[in-house]
């Protein structure tokens, strides 16, 4: 079984580029035991998404 720290770069890879089936299957039951990792994949979603709302000028509020 992976630890956190390999967890958690592979996480991080898998926002630049697709994950391979075991790569995958190995962060997936990492995560359903590890709630450390899966808040952390959770974050760097959120993070992602908010950054990209930045960048196409989105401030979520109406105009």
């Amino acid at each position: 079984m992976m630890n956190c720290k390999e967890v958690t770069r592979l996480i991080s890879d898998s926002q630049e580029r697709a994950l391979t089936l075991r790569e995958r299957l190995a962060l997936r039951l990492h995560t359903m035991a590890c709630s450390g990792c899966a808040n952390y994949g959770k974050h760097l979603q959120f993070l992602r998404k908010a950054t990209r709302r930045l960048r196409e000028g989105d401030s979520g509020s109406e105009p």
